[in-house]
């Protein structure tokens, strides 16, 4: 279930900053591409006049246990800063065709825009984009309401036998897209080798995602466009769910997104070095959240009402407090640099404190330590929470949420500035998720379920638009300019 569905008013810095995004490279196999292959076929039961059942079964067992790949790689690119995405390249369709789409943890349905959608964006300063034409993949099913699927993400009992299963997805800041269900194939990247190169082995899923036939609002704006959204959420309309169902994968994946070099690391399956300290997640929750027990600033540890939950997303840019966390964390901050002057700064993208700093000794600032059940905890460092617009002026990450629950609490979420320069595992199975500071320019290692050896998946950053650097600048233009004209 995505997080912006609850009309929340998240206030990214950037245009593309809602949505913290994440993104897969799936490519066809050289050798696939390039050459027509007959093979034999016999079954090796063939010829037999009695069958023996139990063979039978033996062989069904060994070819499902076979399904079980021992791990996929999904490469990423993008920064959280300034940039405001990570993003990759999925595989669809016969012949596969690429698209670019944002992959978030806070959000399930995977969609991408369509040919003859009525509002999409036609061009992006990020990626080239490609619009998914059901006609030209000879795998391609439209999905009717008569697919039990269509009722994970058809609410209402509009959806009349033998029509196409309609979606609809409403946005916290007003902008939404539509449009119907098409089911076609996938091409996975699998982990076979340490370091392995993307592209030598793969495999396909068939996967059930939107075809956008109209967009609106910031789904509109072309400066940092892409194809689409993948979701990894927990219902069962998710990308992860869907292949667990279908035994391509277990149901865990982890990320290490690198916002010092950019793109990072994002591998399904399950992770064994290096070890991560786990917290139970709330199995209530229709996020990733978790229960938080204290606060941390420095060596002050702030007073907090019990019980209270933290989602963490990698579909959100920046990090949001209650004004019960909110104000303690931010008074304690300004406690250490009681010679600096702090200003609000109001520009269309939000509110932000902002000052004048030139010591280039960032750790003069005290780390903020958010401890959770089980004794895990995640240290968010000085370095992660300030943004430079320019070499003298910063600005605070740390944003109010505003943003209420169902029972009327405001939400507590940690987005990529908090899970940046992290290995975070999801592991939906025990139902635990945990993190632990690394290097996510180097690598993770992932067991093989099949044959217990051990694998490194290494870290990835696609290319992207050179137009990019423009981008870059835009986005920092409306801080900078209310910061140093009326500062």
């Amino acid at each position: 279930m995505d997080l912006r569905r609850r009309q929340w008013s998240i206030s990214p810095i950037f245009l593309a900053a809602t949505v913290v995004t994440l993104l897969f490279e799936l490519q066809l196999s050289s050798a696939a591409a390039t050459e027509n292959v007959v093979f034999e076929v016999r079954s090796k039961f063939g010829g037999k006049i009695e069958k023996d059942l139990r063979a039978l079964k033996a062989h069904d067992a060994h070819r499902h246990s076979r399904l079980l790949s021992s791990a996929i790689d999904l490469p990423l690119g993008g920064d959280s800063w300034p940039t405001g995405q990570y993003f990759a390249k999925i595989g669809l369709g016969t012949p596969s065709r690429d698209f670019h789409v944002q992959v978030d943890t806070g959000s399930d349905l995977l969609w991408v825009n369509c040919a003859g959608c009525i509002k999409c964006p036609r061009k992006s300063d990020l990626v080239k984009l490609t619009p998914y034409d059901s006609d030209v993949s000879s795998t391609a099913q439209t999905v009717s309401c008569d697919d039990s699927f269509c009722s994970y993400v058809y609410q209402t009992s509009k959806c009349h036998s033998g029509s196409s299963c309609k979606y609809d997805i409403k946005y916290g800041d007003e902008s939404w897209t539509s449009g119907y269900l098409v089911r076609d194939v996938m091409r996975l990247d699998l982990v076979i080798g340490n370091h392995r190169q993307t592209g030598s082995t793969s495999t396909n899923g068939t996967v059930i995602f939107g075809c956008g036939s109209k967009q609106s609002g910031r789904l509109e704006v072309s400066n940092s466009a892409v194809d689409g959204v993948m979701g990894f959420g927990k219902s069962n309309s998710s990308f992860i769910s869907q292949l667990a169902s279908q035994r391509k994968v277990k149901k865990c994946f982890a990320h290490c997104l690198d916002n010092k070099n950019g793109g990072g690391i994002f591998a399904i399956g399950e992770v064994v070095s290096p070890k991560v300290k786990t917290t139970p997640m709330l199995s209530k929750s229709d996020y990733y959240s978790v229960s938080l027990t204290s606060v941390e600033v420095g060596n002050s540890v702030l007073q907090l009402s019990s019980g209270e939950e933290v989602i963490v997303d990698s579909g959100t840019t920046l990090a949001y407090l209650p004004n019960s966390v909110y104000m303690p964390l931010m008074n304690e901050i300004f406690s250490t640099h009681p010679e600096l002057t702090f200003h609000n700064v109001q520009d269309l993208q939000g509110s932000f404190i902002c000052f004048r700093y030139t010591d280039d000794k960032l750790d003069l600032f005290p780390p903020v330590t958010f401890q959770f059940d089980k004794s895990a905890s995640l240290t968010v460092y000085p370095q992660d929470y300030l943004l430079q617009l320019q070499r003298d002026a910063w600005c605070f990450g740390w944003q109010i949420s505003g943003l209420q629950m169902k029972d009327g609490r405001e939400l507590l979420i940690l987005g990529d500035m908090a899970l940046s320069n992290k290995l975070v595992v999801y592991d939906i199975e025990n139902q635990v998720m945990g993190w632990t500071n690394h290097n996510c320019s180097g690598g993770i290692q992932v067991k093989d379920e099949q044959s217990g050896s051990i694998y490194t998946v290494g870290a990835h950053n696609l290319s992207w638009s050179s137009s990019l650097a423009i981008t870059k600048l835009l986005t920092l233009v409306s801080l900078l300019v209310h910061f140093l004209f009326y500062h």
